[in-house]
């Protein structure tokens, strides 16, 4: 149960709900008159989307996603799949 436990834990993925896009995020943006909000849409714009930002941000956020779904947790949950 450990090594199964492990195994989802470092293939789980996080993945982003509704569309994000370029349009979406310039009206997310549109009062922000921050140098990180210009920056970012700089940045989006040279590389003609969000597609990059996206994957990138999901990749590096997984590494938090130990800390906020524990082993106890997916433990739990197979159990509660297996007793079902």
């Amino acid at each position: 149960m450990k090594e199964l436990v492990a195994y989802l834990l470092d293939n789980m993925y996080l993945d982003f709900q509704g569309e994000v896009s370029i349009d979406t995020v310039r009206q997310l943006l549109r009062g922000d008159e921050s140098r990180e909000a210009k920056a970012l849409l700089s940045k989006l714009i040279a590389d003609k989307g969000v597609e990059d930002l996206l994957i990138t941000l999901a990749d590096c956020l997984k590494d938090n996603l130990r800390s906020g779904i524990t082993e106890n947790t997916v433990r739990e949950q197979l159990s509660l799949y297996s007793d079902s």
